[in-house]
């Protein structure tokens, strides 16, 4: 008796697993719902739009892009963590996530809630100047803040991002003082530095390459540990006087967590491919980045490793959501 029912629970076992892989296989099914946690024109927007038709095609349905910007990303991350574990939504996020869930009082935990995919992409934070101001690199800026103190004024995309932590920690280093205007996102911060309504812009590469460029904004500093490729010819805060200091900004992917393993698999290997594409890949890097396109397991130890660093500094700054 004990042998006919373990030899007929294997064979119902048999007759399930068929049916196990095809409900899995059959993922997705209907169109996926990609959340950026940031208004239109900015960088983390920007980084999506030139992945998304590629990865639609390799998914075989649409991925339709979110916007839901506000609160240094944690809107739309909050909507991320209230979406359902079954691969419907996910989310690109920026590196904001990080010092937010310091910073912030949030009704999640990136860590817990939410599910690192991929770190897609790194690339270097930047300060500009409008070409009208007579700054020609970091080293005047400071010297001009020592002279005037809090009489510069400085832009990022908001409050608690990595440009105004980085830029935070390069003050508390070398004794001097700027004052942050904070803006609703890159979109809108860009948009006032190229008018010149404010004349210091901290912010990452891709939404200023092309004003770069054409010359209207003038870089002054990067903030990995060397020159970089995106930016040539500006000597990073390392090599002006700032020790060993590196803040390089980075792009990940997250899903909900939860979702099962396959599922995660799946998007994993198709968001893999999409960014390897020749066309997909020159199109983000020649923005001002560099693709990584990593594993689960490493976007978990670099997200984790970014929340923690990050928070050392807020907490040592004394950082707060009015700064």
């Amino acid at each position: 008796m004990m042998q006919r029912r373990t030899l007929m629970g294997a064979v119902a076992a048999g007759l399930a697993a068929p049916s196990i892989v095809a409900a899995q296989g059959a993922w997705p099914n209907r169109p996926i719902r990609l959340i950026v946690p940031w208004a239109p024109g900015g960088s983390t927007d920007t980084v999506a739009r030139l992945f998304q038709p590629r990865l639609a095609a390799i998914l075989g349905q649409p991925v339709v892009i979110e916007n839901r910007g506000g609160a240094s990303g944690s809107i739309g991350a909050s909507e991320m963590a209230r979406a359902p574990s079954d691969g419907s939504a996910w989310m690109l996020a920026y590196d904001n996530e990080a010092p937010n869930q310091t910073l912030l009082r949030l009704n999640y935990k990136t860590m817990e809630d939410l599910l690192p995919v991929s770190l897609v992409a790194t690339g270097p934070l930047v300060m500009t100047a409008h070409s009208s101001t007579p700054f020609q690199n970091f080293e005047e800026v400071v010297a001009a803040a020592k002279r005037n103190p809090d009489a510069l004024n400085y832009a990022t995309s908001g409050v608690g991002g990595l440009a105004h932590i980085s830029t935070t920690l390069l003050q508390q280093r070398s004794g001097f003082k700027l004052t942050h205007v904070p803006y609703r996102g890159g979109g809108p911060a860009v948009t006032a530095a190229v008018a010149n309504e404010i004349p210091l812009f901290m912010t990452n590469v891709v939404i200023v390459s092309q004003h770069i460029r054409a010359g209207t904004l003038r870089p002054l500093g990067v903030t990995t540990r060397g020159e970089t490729r995106h930016v040539p010819g500006t000597r990073s805060f390392a090599q002006q006087g700032f020790g060993d200091f590196e803040a390089p900004t980075w792009w990940a992917f997250f899903g909900r967590a939860g979702t099962p393993q396959p599922i995660v698999d799946r998007m994993h290997a198709a968001l893999k491919e999409a960014l390897a594409d020749p066309n997909v890949k020159a199109r983000i890097e020649e923005q001002g980045c560099d693709i990584v396109a990593s594993d689960p397991a490493e976007a978990r130890r670099f997200v984790g490793a970014e929340i923690e660093r990050w928070a050392a500094v807020i907490r040592d700054n004394n950082i707060q959501m009015d700064s």
